[in-house]
This record gives structure tokens, C-alpha cells and sequence, in this order.
């Protein structure tokens, strides 16, 4: 499952008591509930995530590649960048806190975290020893403050702490090297031009030849690559796009489903609903009206 996150659509979905509801910033607190049969779903959010795992542990692809978040990581993801989870520990519980795009535009550090190439490839932090148990104070303080009552100067007091966290966040990073950062960056490169792609043309072009020459890259080569490299092909990518779309548009659009079905150029309803099915496993007016992410 995936679906586009904005500030405005995910106190919704995540059923966030509109009292609450702050603007720029929302905080999640989620656990793994036995009761609860886990789907495996991804996630497009509006402008920056910060994930804190708290216990056991989380398997997911964030912006293409895998990786495996643990108690005590923090997973750091710019804006628009696919977060795919694969797996979590029957013991995971993770605090999540969104940040817009307008509550970043106010502060230079958080500018310098959407625009690092080091973060985008590197996601998964995890701070000194020593620093651990401020960090989980200070998020334990930022997840009480946003539950408070409100208050005049809530906001303000809210913003403060969290670009405390940033700087510590950021300190972290600056304490990293990058050593296979030559060797990568061809790799990089190719997938960060290949996601604007698809981003811009999966509902209008399904040509590996497309993406290809807009690469400058052979389709046999840019096909080998990525199923290398992602685990997936050049046209699951393009599906993986186009879902994506539908599910934002049917869960955050009032546009009936044939007028989804002509904005993403399915021609025909039918072709749409076959093909929703086929990759979700339901079909877009379930999706709709039901409990999917």
C-alpha cells in the first residue's frame, strides 16, 4: 500500500484529535499491536520525517534501498523520498514527528537537512552514547508539549525543542564519513534521476526505452541496474508511481473514480480497476471507503 502524506490529510488518517492539530508539525506515537494484522505499506510524506525507534526494530526501503532501523536509530527522510516498510518486531514502537514544508523554510538548519546529499543516502542515524538518553527526553518533551492544552506560546515553545533535536540530529552527522561515497555516487546519481523521473511521467509513459534514453542509459543496462540495485524492475517502479497517485487521489480527492481513472490515462475505467486490484489486492472503491493505507 502507499499513499502521499500532507499535514493536512494525515490527522485523518491517523484518526490525530483535531485539538491537537498544530500547524507545521505533527508527532505520532505508534506501537505493533498482536491484535493488529500488519500490511506492508509506504509512505510519501509533504516535507520531513523524523523517525525515533523506541523498541525492536523496523525492516524497510527508504528511497529505493534497504535498510534495517533499530531501538535507539533514528531514520531521518527528506521531502517526497518513498519509505516502503517491509517487516517490524512484535515489540516495535516508533515516534514519528512531520515537519512542512513552511515550518522548514523558517529555520537554515532544517534548509541544510532537505538539501543534504549525505542524508538522502544515508537515512539511518544513531547518536553518542552518551547523548541517547537526552534525545529520548527531549522526545518524550516534544510528544508532551504537543499533547498539552493549548496555550499562547505553545507553538513557539514547540518549535524550540524540536530544533534542539535537529542540532543534535545534525552534530551526529557531521560526525560521519562517507568513505565509499566515489563508488557510490554513479549509483546515486542514476536513482535519484530515475525517481524525479517517474515521479513527473509513471501515469503517462510505461516504456523502459522512455526513462532510459532520458538517462542516456540503455534499457537492457537501466533494467539490470535497478533490479540490482532496488530489488525491483524499471516497470514495477512505474506501477509502484502510479498506485501511489490513485491512492492520494482517492483518499484525498473528490473526484469520482472514472475521473481518476481519465487523470492518471487509463482510457477506460475497467483498465483502472483491473489494474488497482491487480497491484493492492483491492479494488479503488474498497480502498476508499475502507480502513487501507
Amino acid at each position: 500500500m502507499a499513499l502521499f502524506l500532507t499535514l493536512d490529510n494525515v490527522s485523518k488518517l491517523y484518526n490525530i484529535d483535531p485539538s491537537k492539530k498544530m500547524e507545521g508539525i505533527v508527532v505520532l506515537h505508534q506501537q505493533n499491536r498482536p491484535e493488529k494484522e500488519y500490511t506492508a505499506h509506504s509512505r510519501l510524506f509533504d516535507g520531513l520525517l523524523l523517525g525515533f525507534m523506541i523498541k525492536g526494530s523496523i525492516k524497510a526501503q527508504i528511497h529505493f534501498l534497504e535498510y534495517e532501523i533499530n531501538a535507539g536509530d533514528i531514520a531521518v527522510l527528506q521531502p517526497r523520498l518513498m519509505i516502503d516498510t517491509k517487516s517490524l518486531s512484535k515489540n516495535a514502537e516508533i515516534v514519528t514527528i512531520g515537519l512542512s514544508l513552511d515550518f522548514i523554510a523558517a529555520f537554515p538548519i532544517l534548509h541544510e537537512f532537505v538539501m543534504n546529499n549525505q542524508i538522502r543516502w544515508q537515512p539511518v542515524v544513531r547518536l553518542q552514547d552518551e547523548e541517547v538518553i537526552l534525545k529520548n527526553q527531549l522526545v518524550e518533551l516534544i510528544q508532551n508539549f504537543y499533547h498539552k492544552g493549548q496555550s499562547p506560546r505553545k507553538a513557539e515553545m514547540l518549535r524550540h525543542l524540536v530544533i534542539a533535536l535537529m542540532y543534535m540530529i545534525s552534530e551526529a552527522y557531521s560526525g560521519l564519513t562517507d568513505n565509499n561515497s566515489l563508488v557510490k555516487s554513479h549509483t546515486h546519481e542514476i536513482i535519484d534521476d530515475f525517481y524525479v523521473l517517474i515521479s513527473k511521467y509513471a501515469t503517462q509513459q510505461r516504456s523502459v526505452k522512455f526513462y532510459a534514453e532520458k538517462l542516456h542509459l540503455t534499457p537492457q543496462y537501466l533494467s539490470t541496474f535497478l533490479k540490482q540495485k532496488t530489488g525491483k524492475s524499471v516497470l514495477q517502479w512505474v506501477d509502484h508511481a502510479t498506485i501511489l497517485h490513485a491512492k492520494t487521489l482517492l483518499k484525498s480527492s473528490g473526484l469520482s473514480i472514472k475521473q481518476i481513472s481519465n487523470e492518471l490515462n487509463f482510457g477506460e475505467t475497467s483498465l483502472f480497476c483491473r489494474f488497482f486490484k491487480r497491484i493492492t489486492g483491492v479494488s479503488p472503491g474498497s480502498f476508499r471507503n475502507g480502513q487501507y493505507f
